[in-house]
């Protein structure tokens, strides 16, 4: 049950249908729903998040949605999961990709995002190895992006926001 539910979509005004005009998903996505309950917020986050889902991320969309799916796991957040397991396959991540992230299997990017959610830094070990593969302005965006789906990952769990329809729950035992 939503502790703060989304705006039914019926109940949407010209303001709230600004604040997530890019995404035109109809019915919208529960997630904006909830943005639509708080309309300043939702302009200005949402347009920081546009940047970070390709309207500008020098990020490559596999390695975005690898940090993303991690920060989800770590955080335990069925809704982001959910929602960036079906774009994390549209950008290439494979089913063996996914249960690594679930798994904790190191990688330079599960290791990035372990420890910037451990202690908001990296090591210089996983700096290096990441360094080897992304650029400054990457290794700016992967920051933000883990930061960024961090706060999104909280709200959801605390708004406790369902699953739109169609998606399905993730179990979050794991091995780790």
């Amino acid at each position: 049950m939503n502790r703060i539910s989304p705006l039914p979509y019926a109940e949407w005004d010209t303001e709230a249908m600004a604040a997530v005009a890019r995404w035109r998903t109809v019915p919208p996505p529960n997630v904006l729903g909830l943005f639509a309950r708080h309309q300043e917020l939702a302009t200005a986050f949402l347009g920081f998040n546009r940047y970070l889902l390709g309207g500008g991320s020098t990020l490559p969309p596999r390695t975005r949605e690898l940090a993303i799916l991690r920060v989800a796991w770590r955080r335990r957040c069925q809704y982001e999961w959910a929602q960036h397991v079906r774009i994390a396959r549209k950008a290439g991540v494979t089913d063996e990709e996914i249960d690594a992230i679930r798994a904790g299997i190191p990688t330079p990017i599960t290791r990035a995002v372990d420890e910037l959610e451990a202690d908001s830094g990296l090591s210089d070990d996983t700096y290096a190895a990441l360094a080897a593969e992304l650029d400054d302005r990457q290794l700016m965006d992967l920051v933000f992006t883990v930061g960024t789906y961090g706060v999104v990952a909280m709200a959801l769990n605390t708004f406790e926001v369902e699953l739109d329809p169609g998606l399905p729950a993730e179990n979050f035992t794991s091995p780790e």
